[in-house]
């Protein structure tokens, strides 16, 4: 019996492999180090390993670039420009996720349970509590969610599509349930999450076996080719099969009608869980969606565009209404993160080299804002007795948010203008240069709704920011907290990226116009 041995370039996979060395070590973590030192030792593993994964990351980019080395690096994953600035982007929103999840506050409590396991409500949660436990798994559960975010963009076969989805959405199941308060409502979450995260991987993988069945390959350069002459009376099995994948990879950005999740998820998961979900999932799957629709689906694109171009509008157009009528800040930038995925598809139409560096800019900008504003919600709490509970969601606990704590109430404004497209943030390059992209690929009338859309979601974010600065605080029902430095060294970070992405962003758009090398 012979055994051929996998060809792997090793040192193109060094910055995942930092990540899912460090995740594995913190499993041993978990089991070997005492309770009292286990949250600042994953919190220092943690964040050491993501600026490992960075400093490996720009090495392999200087190597890449140059075209030294060919871009295969195993059986289903392909390094390039592309997929080395696609993890950057995951890094950079990692790094700010991670130190928001470290977080503990002024009152020595994080957003996580003492332990996952107690059942709410009961002795055992409250002798846990008592005892002061911190739930400090979640540091290894992030960093294999976010390793399978880092490949997931780099994969070119369906196989290795299937088990990265996977490998990002599991642990992210078992996180949104780890909520400290409100513990009903975060189960409940992460059994919905679930249980419609796997509904999209049956959709995906239902996809992949009618393309295997219509071209004899999973890989993605041998779909292409079968997509590109496939024979009368095979070709709606293959439309059919591109369809489910991305049916699939839709599910996991929210878009429209797939999106019925996402407010619920966002709402009852921890709130540092949340922004990292918001920011990490949505970039990571935009960019493997774009990866797939540019190399293999995009041929396919004018059978596909009625149906895109629908569940575009429909995005925008569920995200912006429903949106308005929100009371909850976490189910608003909900349905502000359905919306933003309304007009990154713009891209994902455009189907042009100048839609993949929109899209790698959209997601850090994004990305970064997102993380900061659910940073910015985990500090603000109910008060009982002077006793800061659960945080405090209702647009109305905003009120007065200036005179409670003027640096948070400018940070939020900071996000929210970003989010509406404000000049000077960078939200409003992301969405300048994703507009420009579709009008360039002839989805002129898509980007003016998208505009529309954009106008209209600025209600709701100004909304808040009038809440924050020309009301006055009622009662004595909320409290801001002091966070210990993780969390404030995070928001802080996103300010001045998210600014400096506004005011000085060529350096990065620069470097991102090297990612567009997906289409021939």
């Amino acid at each position: 019996m012979s055994f051929t041995a996998p060809s792997i370039h090793w040192a193109g996979l060094v910055p995942v492999l930092i990540i899912l060395g460090t995740a594995i070590l913190g499993v041993l973590v978990e089991a070997l180090i005492p309770r009292r030192a286990r949250h600042l030792t994953q919190t220092a593993l943690s964040v050491a390993a993501i600026l490992g994964a960075i400093v490996a990351l720009v090495w392999r980019w200087g190597i890449v670039v140059d075209g030294a080395k060919p871009d295969y690096v195993a059986t289903g994953f392909n390094e390039d420009n592309f997929g080395i600035a696609a993890q950057g982007v995951l890094l950079i929103i990692g790094l700010l996720s991670i130190l928001v999840i470290s977080d503990r506050t002024e009152l020595g409590d994080s957003a996580f349970a003492a332990q996952a396991a107690d059942r709410p409500g009961s002795a055992e949660e409250s002798e846990s509590i008592h005892a002061g436990w911190v739930a400090t798994e979640v540091f290894p559960l992030t960093l294999f969610s976010l390793a399978g975010m880092m490949l997931f963009p780099v994969v070119s076969d369906l196989i290795s599509l299937f088990v990265m989805l996977e490998l990002v959405s599991l642990p992210l199941y078992v996180m949104a349930a780890m909520a400290r308060h409100r513990r009903l409502l975060s189960q409940e979450a992460a059994m919905k999450y679930f249980v419609l995260g796997a509904f999209a991987s049956a959709f995906l993988l239902m996809g992949s076996a009618l393309l295997y069945g219509a071209s004899g390959s999973v890989l993605y350069s041998e779909l292409a080719a079968a997509v590109a002459g496939a024979v009368p009376g095979a070709d709606w099995l293959v439309l059919a099969g591109v369809t489910l994948v991305l049916v699939g990879l839709l599910f996991k950005i929210a878009a429209a009608p797939f999106h019925a999740w996402s407010p619920d998820v966002y709402q009852g998961a921890p709130t540092p869980v949340t922004g990292f979900m918001a920011a990490g999932v949505k970039a990571t799957a935009f960019l493997a969606l774009l990866r797939f629709f540019f190399t293999v689906g995009g041929r396919l694109s004018w059978d596909l565009a009625p149906v895109l171009w629908t569940i575009a509008i429909v995005t925008m157009a569920v995200g912006t209404v429903v949106g308005i009528v929100q009371r909850d800040v976490k189910r608003m930038l909900a349905y502000s993160a359905i919306a933003h995925a309304g007009y990154m598809l713009i891209g994902i139409i455009a189907y042009n080299k100048a839609a993949a560096p929109a899209i790698l800019f959209y997601a850090l900008a994004y990305g970064i804002a997102t993380v900061g504003a659910f940073g910015i919600v985990s500090l603000v709490r109910e008060s009982h007795g002077g006793g800061a509970g659960a945080e405090a969601t209702s647009l109305d606990d905003y009120r007065g948010l200036a005179r409670r704590s003027p640096w948070l109430a400018g940070a939020m404004t900071v996000f929210l203008l970003s989010f509406a497209g404000i000049p000077l943030t960078g939200g409003f390059i992301a969405k300048f240069r994703l507009f420009v992209a579709g009008v360039g690929g002839g989805a002129t009338w898509l980007v003016v709704i998208a505009v529309a859309s954009s106008a209209a979601t600025a209600f709701f974010y100004l909304r808040l920011v009038v809440l924050m600065y020309f009301r006055d605080p009622e009662g004595e029902g909320v409290a801001v907290v002091d966070s210990q430095g993780m969390a404030a060294a995070a928001i802080t970070m996103a300010v001045l990226a998210t600014i400096a992405l506004g005011v000085l962003p060529q350096a990065v758009l620069t470097t991102l116009d090297r990612a567009a090398m997906l289409i021939p």
